[in-house]
């Protein structure tokens, strides 16, 4: 038999965001905050995790800026790179998991691949935009060689999912970015993932093509 289904894009989305605007207490965030949040909700389908979102006092200032300069788009995996809009951005994301270098390097030093991936970073580090959402191995290994006078990025929207180390490294994040000199947004606990990661990035994004929910 025939099922009744809402088919047109624009009124899904529509109607996915007007029920999110409904459910998630938005009244103490910026026009460009609210964006992201409702982006992070409508990518896990759990309007709950709105409170355990996290924002440096210039992480949208400073993204928008940096997406609009077109800086660099790190990304800790492919999920993640794939998950940010193309049209929107003119140059690939870059991601180093599967450089042929990552797998030697981690090898070496008995650490995963995400760490060395980051450690290829380096050239393209400063100023740029950091999306990580799945390794937090690769997050505690950005915070240390930030913390040893590393490179800084724009912005670093750190929410890497799990059970093991996920919630301590975005905690670490959150505590230390003053300290560091660092602009963040996070999603704390141990939600998170590529979805929600990328579609923090695509929220700022939208925001600079003036594309409002």
């Amino acid at each position: 038999m025939p099922f009744e289904y809402e088919i047109n894009p624009v009124a899904i989305e529509q109607e996915s965001f007007r029920q999110i605007r409904e459910l998630t207490d938005l009244s103490d965030l910026s026009r460009e905050e609210q964006q992201v949040v409702m982006r992070i909700v409508h990518s896990i389908g759990m309007p709950e995790v709105a409170s355990q979102v996290r924002f440096s006092q210039h992480a949208c200032a400073q993204g928008l800026q940096a997406l609009s300069e077109n800086k660099p788009i790190l990304c800790d995996a492919e999920m993640v790179k794939q998950g940010i809009t193309k049209r929107m951005i003119s140059q690939p994301p870059l991601c180093f998991l599967n450089d042929p270098q990552a797998p030697e390097l981690a090898k070496a030093r008995g650490e995963t691949r995400s760490m060395a991936a980051v450690e290829l970073w380096q050239d393209h580090l400063a100023d740029a935009v950091v999306v990580i959402g799945n390794a937090p191995t690769a997050l505690f290994r950005l915070l240390e060689n930030i913390e040893d006078g590393g490179p800084t990025p724009a912005l670093i929207i750190g929410m890497p999912v799990g059970f093991v180390g996920a919630a301590e490294s975005k905690q670490a994040l959150w505590d230390l970015h003053e300290q560091l000199g660092i602009d963040c947004i996070t999603l704390l606990g141990r939600q998170g993932g590529s979805a929600v990661s990328s579609a923090t990035c695509n929220a700022l994004l939208r925001c600079n093509r003036g594309e409002w929910y």
